[in-house]
């Protein structure tokens, strides 16, 4: 007869951890089939699936209910889904203000001197927002706690502020290629 969830839980916490291992028989293809249809990649789903494991396995002494298990599983990985998909349109955003930014060459600053004038340039509350996130490397709950902000105001500042940067490396680029077309 198969043992319930809270019954391996129970073990796991009285000293038995290899125990969890049934738990992640029992859930990891479920966890792969949620994670394929949010991250659209098996690769990606895998990588979650085992991400979203091991947070349960550490955290396995907060669960109130163990008859609960799954759900508070499935909270997880619908966290680590949402990380993930910010990690990866962070990384797009990087990868675009990157390339507006070596699309602005400038013979005596460095590619790098021109994001950061351009970084110097914007409003306090959007460059502490930036500064923080990416110079810091904080997460952006992170940087919502350092600056007393919702993290929403701080996912909202950071869009605004990619706009505001985007629009002033290409204004940058625009005032270079008027300067030689002259």
């Amino acid at each position: 007869m198969s043992e319930t969830d809270s019954c391996y839980i129970e073990r796991c916490l009285d000293g038995h951890p290899d125990d969890f291992r049934f738990l992640v028989r029992r859930y990891q293809t479920l966890l792969l089939a949620h994670f394929a249809g949010k991250l659209g990649s098996r690769d990606r789903a895998e990588e979650a699936a085992q991400e979203t494991l091991v947070r349960a396995y550490f955290n396995m002494s907060k669960l109130k209910n163990p008859d609960a298990f799954f759900a508070w599983l499935l909270g997880i990985a619908n966290y680590v889904a949402k990380e993930h998909v910010r990690k990866e349109q962070v990384q797009k955003q990087r990868e675009a203000i990157r390339s507006f930014s070596e699309e602005a060459p400038s013979p005596e600053l460095s590619q790098d001197y021109v994001l950061e004038g351009a970084i110097a340039e914007l409003p306090e509350t959007y460059r502490k927002v930036v500064l923080l996130r990416y110079y810091g490397g904080h997460s952006c709950s992170q940087v919502a706690q350092r600056l007393e902000m919702p993290i929403g105001t701080v996912t909202k500042t950071l869009s605004r502020a990619y706009v505001m940067l985007r629009n002033a490396l290409q204004g940058q680029r625009q005032a270079q290629v008027n300067e030689v077309s002259q």
